[in-house]
């Protein structure tokens, strides 16, 4: 499936002020199932410097550097998208997936820091913990039902809600609250895969709907290492696993870490600022596609 997406956000501020350092995620990713074809950013005001950044999960991020002041900050990434169908996990396990927990000891250490707990002694919340039993219990401790059930124990424990406002809920309050959002049914998950042993992190993007809505927002789901099938997407908000629908921004242990945009600003004392964003994403047939950049060429 091919897509072309553009991404607007723009700030206004009350009075002039001076940026500070911003990093965006707002390139798509160019690997595994997902290959981007074209990238273009526009920023306004221009940066006074510009280069991309590598992250620790592998995802390029632009860091920007401004001079002067301004009453606006306006970005626009427009990305050409190409996504396709992972192999089933049946088949990459062929009936032999291991059970669960598994073993620390078995893992890259290179993972180690995606089974970390949200307690500041990396211990995960009670929570979580009676969540992850509840579903290794209801799965006989094996991979692929453990996370079906995981994922139908969370539709079935918390209501999905917009919150387009505030950092990404812990486990314990989204089970607590029994409402969240996106990001926080994501949270939810990717802590009660940690407690089973299976490294995951946050995952920022695109979910391309049929029909599709009238407003575009981002989307918020979980990618889980699996022995032997590798990092792959599911979706608590929808309950299923995450196909070629899906476009993957950035990905992190830290949830903060894959905002679209952060940055500072200075002006005078409670200026304040407005945020205002449209995402349009036009899917594209394959044939079209390839023939409007032979006609390019």
């Amino acid at each position: 499936m091919r897509a072309f997406i553009i991404h607007r956000l723009s700030y206004r501020y009350e009075a002039p002020v001076n940026l500070g350092d911003h990093r965006l995620c707002l390139k798509p990713r160019g690997q595994g199932f997902q290959t981007l074809l074209d990238h273009e950013l526009i920023v306004l005001p221009e940066p006074h410097l510009q280069r991309e950044v590598l992250t620790a999960s592998g995802d390029e991020v632009q860091r920007l550097h401004f001079a002067g002041s301004t009453n606006q900050l306006c970005f626009e990434a427009r990305s050409r998208v190409e996504t396709r169908p992972a192999p089933s996990l049946e088949l990459c396990f062929n009936d032999l997936e291991p059970p669960l927990p598994f073993p620390r000891g078995q893992l890259n250490v290179d993972l180690l820091g995606a089974l970390e707990g949200w307690l500041p002694n990396g211990q995960h919340e009670p929570s979580a913990i009676d969540l992850t039993q509840e579903a290794l219990m209801g799965s006989n401790q094996q991979m692929l039902a453990f996370l079906n059930h995981l994922l139908e124990l969370i539709q079935e424990r918390v209501m999905y809600t917009q919150r387009h406002v505030g950092p990404a809920w812990t486990a314990g309050r989204t089970l607590r609250e029994r409402i969240g959002s996106c990001r926080d049914l994501a949270m939810l998950m990717v802590a009660c895969c940690r407690v089973a042993g299976l490294p995951a992190r946050f995952v920022s993007g695109y979910q391309l709907q049929q029909p599709a809505p009238e407003q575009y927002d981002l989307h918020a789901w979980a990618e889980v290492y699996l022995p032997g099938a590798g990092w792959r997407g599911f979706d608590p908000s929808a309950g299923h696993e995450v196909n070629e629908r899906y476009v993957v921004l950035a990905t992190s242990s830290k949830p903060e870490l894959t905002a679209a945009v952060s940055g500072t600003f200075s002006g005078p004392p409670n200026t304040g600022n407005e945020l205002s964003w449209t995402i349009n994403i036009e899917e594209e047939n394959s044939e079209t596609a390839s023939q409007s950049l032979v006609q390019a060429a």
